[in-house]
């Protein structure tokens, strides 16, 4: 772009007067692509401060760690929230391993906390970067412009978490261009990607597939923005022209980019059956994955526009009709700090002593009035029912007994294994003589047997019990028509009578 002020067919004009600097000095290009290149110096900031850490970081490209960060959180946010900080942690270690296996996975996570950390920039006050770039005015002059951004911004959500949010800056860094016009680059990347896809370069597609979904995030933090802006104060958005004409235009891109996706989903879904390459039907396949993602993405941005309307109208019944606060916050540095700094202390103090004797708030008595503590003595007490409140009679309902067994059967199984302590049985001739009485009492036996694999010793022997029925496995293999495992040896143990009176005399 050529400024009128180098039009090359325009004669040369001689005047006493300062000219503006001619060429690409006076074109507004220059400063986008300083912003740009101002976007991608906290990345090579990086590798250059990597020697500082503790220990040997060389072998770690910090700047691709960092473009791989803001890619994960850019795809992993969502409308509403952003992406999980420790999520984005354990998918960085896996790229940062691959760098250097050999390392210890803990200075893995180390160097992935301390990118994604720069690229918040946690030690700044507003947790931003700014850069200094020049610019020449309309009359020639050259002026210094601050320019501040962001990368990654953390968003409180809901339960007092954070997310992390990538900012329109660090899109712009991850597809190579600044300011960008987001219907436009949208179009553009899109049939770009058919283009690519119809001529069979499904590597390159990926790329153009990639960019296009960068947009499409970029386009609904657009929407996001200002519906967040409605919501702290509807006077500070345009809804009179602006953003209906946002609105209209987006709800009009996003029909067309579904006919457009549709589209290029049936291509690739030819492409990656027709093709006899593997790397071929791979790329393919993750093509179907990203735009199948962007249509979701589509999906979810037409569902915001929908509500953006009816969001405006209730956001401004509810501010229109909100009740004004009747004093503003005292201003403690511009009302207290700086009117005091200039005076002397003993001025200063008078008035320090009066706000803050004022500005701390009701102080507590120490005691109760004099009043209060006579009706207080003097009030007869309540009287109470003895037994308290009369409690309601409970419903209740008789619980169906669905026991398997009987009490026949349980009286039945325990003859059985009433043993003498001398005489212990294998399992097998129990459940014999079970069988021999009743089908279902062997199936008892059992259950019992295995419990007394395990058996509470010190609750039998804190009840009093006199004896306790055991089972010890020898290794011998059961041979049951019904019942598989080990043949146990089941008998009865005495416990220690005596030892158990004199623990009961002296706990009394």
């Amino acid at each position: 772009m050529t400024s009128p002020a180098s039009t090359d067919s325009a004669p040369p004009q001689l005047s006493a007067g300062p000219r503006p600097a001619p060429g690409p000095a006076a074109d507004e290009g220059l400063a986008r692509r300083l912003r740009a290149l101002a976007c991608t110096a906290p990345l090579h900031d990086l590798d250059a401060r990597k020697a500082n850490l503790a220990g040997e970081y060389s072998v770690y490209g910090m700047a691709e760690i960092a473009l791989a960060a803001i890619d994960l959180v850019t795809l992993n946010m969502d409308f509403d929230t952003g992406a999980d900080h420790d999520q984005i942690v354990a998918r960085l270690v896996l790229r940062i391993a691959a760098q250097a296996p050999h390392r210890p996975a803990a200075e893995h996570e180390r160097v992935a906390r301390w990118v994604l950390e720069n690229l918040i920039n946690v030690g700044s006050v507003d947790r931003g970067f700014r850069a200094v770039y020049g610019v020449f005015g309309a009359d020639g002059t050259y002026v210094r412009r601050d320019y501040d951004f962001k990368l990654i911004e953390e968003v409180p959500g809901p339960g007092g978490t954070v997310y992390l949010r990538t900012t329109d800056e660090a899109v712009n860094v991850l597809v190579g261009a600044l300011d960008t016009d987001v219907t436009s680059a949208q179009i553009a990347a899109e049939v770009k990607l058919e283009v690519l896809i119809s001529r069979g370069r499904l590597a390159d597609a990926q790329l153009a597939a990639e960019q296009a979904r960068y947009r499409t995030v970029q386009y609904s933090e657009t929407l996001r923005r200002a519906l967040e802006a409605t919501r702290r104060n509807v006077r500070a958005v345009d809804w009179l022209s602006t953003v209906p004409d946002m609105i209209a235009e987006a709800l009009d891109h996003v029909a067309d980019r579904y006919r457009h996706e549709n589209a290029i989903l049936t291509n690739i879904r030819k492409a990656r059956d027709e093709s006899e390459d593997p790397e071929n039907k791979r790329r393919a396949a993750e093509l179907v994955d990203i735009v199948k993602d962007c249509i979701r993405r589509h999906t979810q941005l037409q569902s915001r526009l929908l509500e953006a309307g009816p969001l405006f109208r209730a956001e401004q019944d509810r501010q229109a009709f909100a009740t004004p606060t009747p004093t503003s916050g005292t201003d403690l540095y511009g009302h207290l700090l700086a009117p005091l700094l200039p005076l002397p202390v003993e001025r200063a103090a008078r008035v320090t002593d009066a706000f803050f004797a004022r500005g701390t708030g009701l102080r507590t008595p120490v005691s109760v009035r004099v009043a209060d503590l006579v009706e207080i003595l003097l009030t007869p007490p309540v009287e109470r029912e003895h037994l308290g409140a009369e409690m309601p009679e409970p419903d209740l309902i008789a619980t169906p007994d669905d026991s398997r067994f009987s009490e026949e059967q349980l009286a039945a199984a325990m003859e059985l294994l009433d043993l003498p302590a001398d005489a212990p049985r294998r399992l097998s001739g129990l459940l014999a003589d079970a069988r021999r009485r009743d089908p279902e009492l062997p199936y008892l036996v059992a259950l019992l047997a295995i419990h007394a694999a395990s058996p509470p010793v010190g609750t039998a022997y804190r009840q009093g019990e006199r004896k306790l029925l055991f089972a010890v496995d020898d290794g011998t293999e059961l041979d049951d028509p019904e019942f598989g495992g080990a043949d146990l040896v089941v008998g009865t143990a005495l416990l220690d009578a005596a030892g158990m009176a004199a623990d009961r005399t002296e706990a009394a």
